[in-house]
C-alpha cells in the first residue's frame, strides 16, 4: 500500500477546492493546456500535451481564424474491487484557444494525437510564402513620336 501525507498539499487542495480556484473545471468553465509551438519550414506545428486523454474526447475547431482545442480526461470505471490510494491526476475538461493569422492555411490543419502529445500542424499560406517578382528591363522597341 503506498501512503503519502502532506499537510501543505491537502491544504492546498481543500483551498482549491472550496475556492474552485485552479482546477480543471466543466465545459462551462475549462482549465488551460500546456502547449508549446514553433515554426517549422512551410508550417506551424502547436503541440499540447494530453497525457491519459482518450482521443475521441479531445474536439478541434476552426471559426473565423479562432482554432480551439477542448479535451476531457475522464475519471476510471468505477468497480468494487477497486479502492483508489492517491489521485493526483486532474481530471475534467482542459481547453485552449489560439487565433490564427491570415498567414495560416486553416483550411488545411492536420492533427496526430501519440503518447498523449496531441500536434496540430498549421500550413503557411501560399500568399504569405516569400515569393520572387520578375523585373522587367527597358524594352528595346520603343518609338519616340514627334509633333
Amino acid at each position: 500500500m503506498l501512503m503519502r501525507t502532506d499537510p501543505f498539499r491537502e491544504l492546498d487542495r481543500f483551498a482549491q477546492q472550496v475556492l474552485g480556484a485552479a482546477t480543471p473545471g466543466t465545459w462551462s468553465k475549462p482549465a488551460a493546456m500546456p502547449m508549446d509551438a514553433y515554426r517549422a519550414g512551410n508550417e506551424f506545428v502547436v503541440s499540447f500535451d494530453l497525457p491519459g486523454v482518450d482521443p475521441s474526447a479531445i474536439e478541434v475547431d476552426v471559426e473565423r481564424n479562432v482554432l480551439t482545442v477542448r479535451a476531457e480526461r475522464r475519471p476510471r470505471p468505477s468497480s468494487d474491487d477497486v479502492q483508489m490510494q492517491v489521485s493526483e491526476r486532474p481530471l475534467g475538461v482542459f481547453s485552449r484557444q489560439l487565433f490564427l493569422g491570415d498567414t495560416l492555411d486553416a483550411e488545411r490543419i492536420a492533427a496526430d494525437y501519440e503518447t498523449g502529445v496531441l500536434t496540430l500542424r498549421i500550413p503557411i499560406a501560399e500568399k504569405a510564402k516569400p515569393r520572387r517578382i520578375e523585373v522587367n528591363g527597358a524594352q528595346q522597341d520603343r518609338k519616340e513620336i514627334q509633333a
